[in-house]
């Protein structure tokens, strides 16, 4: 049976990267904010934004992507978050928050969208 894996980037203010993989997403993230061991890469560079991930059912994927994105020269990388991401928000600090229901009654369709009266 397939279980959701997910590969993600993490950045400092400075942009250092950290790629990884897993299937624990929110877990891992809790683990490399409160990581307190200065020898570690995340904790050293202060890498503790979530800027970029991507679910997959099956493992092997997920480690397939996370190597192939390894891989890839630092623009590249650039390129792939500011495409998902263009202003580095930490995409982890929205979990857990509640969200508001949809009201129909709020909604308004796009001007184009709007029939001549």
């Amino acid at each position: 049976m397939p279980e959701t894996s997910y590969v993600y980037i993490l950045a400092s203010s400075f942009q250092k990267l950290y790629t990884g993989v897993t299937n624990d997403l929110p877990l891992r993230i809790h683990q490399h904010k409160t990581d307190n061991n200065p020898k570690s890469h995340i904790a050293r560079y202060k890498i503790n934004k979530l800027v970029h991930y991507e679910r997959f059912e099956y493992i092997q994927h997920a480690i397939a992507r996370e190597k192939q994105i390894k891989g890839w020269l630092r623009i590249k990388k650039l390129q792939l978050i500011a495409a998902t991401n263009p202003t580095w928000r930490d995409l982890s600090l929205e979990w857990g928050q509640t969200t508001e229901p949809f009201n129909e009654a709020t909604f308004h369709p796009p001007e184009t969208f709007r029939r001549p009266k």
